[in-house]
């Protein structure tokens, strides 16, 4: 009963993550936005007591049960070691394996360290919540967008209108390499090894591990009751099952409940566990002092961080437009400031998946690798739209309202007048026309005879409309430059 109970809550809250992921209409969220703020990274980011105090009373109740049922990428894993040792004659079982304690603690001393000294863009290639949302918004999305296309050209030949084309495009090389490396690397160990990524790899997995070493409940071995028949042994896809001296090393086990289900002898229990039994095998000393020290880091990370072608009528083509060298990078509005998004940003890519002006992209800087930025090539930040703050689950960007984003100056538009059209004695003025701030005035030149743009810094907001609708290719007559600090009281 433990078992289904687990799979069901998983099977739920994995495809409801997913699917928040993937979706692009930017309605999902309404309903299916607090499943990414119940993840470990972004609750940390965020500073989120709340979420925090949950995630771990709930490990020192019951154990690694985040492992199993929340975490989207320890699902996967199940799901596919599920797929290999389902009942077959040729099946290799799991067995027992000694913690890899230099691999595994290295890794995660790194990852604090990361955290502690602001490079949250490495730090965020390990963890488990960030690297599925970037195999689904790299990966899976385009293909979804792809049927999505061709449902929405059949439905258009039939008279209908019940689907809408969405451009699919590469938005970074870079950040999909990333995303098709980790998926290759999780499905292998979890295809060989079960839950291997999990306790030798996973930072997070390895912050519960010390928690869960002291959980209320766990899975629990009577050696009087405990034939030797290793079946829970080979049932266990975390092997932390040794039966050679019928220990459990709990810091390991993610509370999946194949051994409880596996067992014929009634050997193994998940019980109340807190009267001296199934201590780890590194005993109470040395684990109460593992336990500190990571609680401790955990808690000073925390409040440290407290392309489609367009034609013109249908005939002549046009260039596409390339990103511009900006020297500040433009973050969304609701960031407080460049620095405060980096520092809080996990690159879960939750924004760029449900961007729906196709703003956001991840970064290929080595300094912000795979957190997004803004380019305004295919679109720009429509004044109406609050979507990337309404489902940010790290708090890098706040929920505001369509009112207060007018608050945020994330960058100023900047002329280059040398591209301009204008100074051919072309008329135009888009970008003053389509400004929504009217930060953007057409000016005499006396010298040329021409009208040529000038910007007010004081009333732009950096919404990218001059920029993205320019028609100077490949590189806009104008453009934004992000600004370090974001608010504004005008």
């Amino acid at each position: 009963m433990l078992k289904k109970l687990r799979i069901l809550f998983a099977v739920l809250l994995w495809t409801g993550i997913t699917l928040l992921l993937l979706d692009f209409t930017g309605t999902l969220h309404l309903w299916l936005g607090w499943m990414a703020k119940i993840q470990f990274l972004p609750a940390v980011m965020a500073a989120n007591v709340g979420v925090i105090l949950f995630l771990v009373l709930l490990t020192l109740l019951f154990g690694r049960v985040y492992c199993s049922v929340i975490c989207p990428l320890g699902v996967f894993q199940d799901g596919v070691a599920a797929l290999h040792h389902r009942p077959r004659k040729n099946r290799r079982p799991y067995h027992f394996k000694k913690e890899n304690k230099w691999l595994r603690y290295g890794i995660w001393a790194l990852w604090v360290v990361l955290l502690l000294v602001g490079v949250q863009a490495l730090a965020a290639i390990l963890a488990p919540y960030s690297a599925w949302g970037r195999i689904v918004q790299s990966i899976f999305q385009p293909v979804v967008l792809w049927v999505n296309n061709h449902l929405a050209a059949a439905a258009e030949r039939a008279g209908s209108y019940a689907f809408y084309e969405r451009a699919v495009w590469l938005r970074s090389l870079p950040t999909l390499i990333v995303a098709a490396v980790t998926l290759v690397v999780v499905t292998v160990l979890a295809w060989r090894g079960g839950r291997d990524y999990c306790n030798n790899v996973c930072p997070v997995g390895t912050t519960l591990g010390f928690l869960s070493r002291f959980a209320m409940f766990r899975p629990m071995l009577d050696k009087d009751k405990c034939k030797n028949c290793k079946a829970c042994e080979r049932a266990c896809k975390a092997s932390c099952i040794d039966l050679g001296s019928h220990s459990i090393d709990h810091s390991r086990c993610v509370s999946c409940f194949n051994c409880i289900e596996t067992c014929r002898f009634g050997a193994l229990k998940y019980r109340f566990a807190w009267k001296g039994a199934g201590r780890p095998e590194s005993g109470p000393d040395e684990g109460r002092r593992a336990f500190l020290t990571g609680t401790a880091l955990v808690i000073g990370a925390a409040a440290v961080k407290a392309q489609e072608k367009k034609t013109d009528g249908g005939f002549a083509p046009i260039k596409d437009k390339t990103v511009p060298e900006r020297e500040v990078p433009v973050t969304p509005p609701g960031s407080r400031s460049v620095k405060d998004f980096y520092r809080r940003c996990t690159a879960c890519q939750l924004c760029v998946a449900q961007c729906p002006n196709n703003v956001l992209r991840p970064s290929s800087d080595l300094n912000h690798f795979m957190q997004p930025e803004m380019s305004f090539e295919r679109g720009y930040c429509r004044p109406e739209c609050t979507t990337c703050s309404e489902i940010c689950p790290s708090g890098a960007i706040r929920p505001i309202t369509k009112e207060e984003k007018t608050r945020y100056h994330v960058g100023t538009a900047r002329v280059n007048r040398s591209l301009c059209v204008a100074e051919n004695g072309t008329s135009c003025g888009n970008c003053a026309r389509h400004c929504p701030v009217g930060a953007i005035a057409m000016v005499q030149d006396p010298e040329r005879g021409v009208s040529v743009p000038s910007v007010d810094p004081a009333l732009c907001i950096g919404c990218g409309a001059c920029e993205n609708l320019c028609p100077s290719r490949p590189v806009s007559a104008i453009t934004v430059c992000g600004r370090y600090e974001h608010l504004s009281d005008q």
